[in-house]
């Protein structure tokens, strides 16, 4: 059975493709788009993103797919910060 490739689009517009499991990370990589990080532990928060308006640690988290094969993904925004 073929695997579904997830539709990414990120803040810099690009467009990229992954599969269940790949590292958001390498896939922002990809896409031209720096992720920002902290103690990559998942302890600080400083990674997050919201994934289709849910917030993600990508430190800590592989990309997962879900019903929908597509995922807008933009910074997360901390009033506290």
């Amino acid at each position: 059975m073929k695997k579904s490739k997830i539709k990414i689009l990120w803040p810099n517009e690009i467009i990229n493709y992954a599969s269940d499991g790949d590292d958001w990370f390498l896939m922002a990589k990809k896409a031209g788009f720096k992720i920002p990080t902290g103690c990559l532990t998942g302890s600080c928060g400083a990674c997050e993103i919201d994934v289709n308006g849910e917030t993600v640690r990508p430190c800590i988290n592989n990309i997962k797919s879900k019903k929908s094969c597509s995922f807008k993904v933009t910074l997360t925004t901390d009033p506290f910060w």
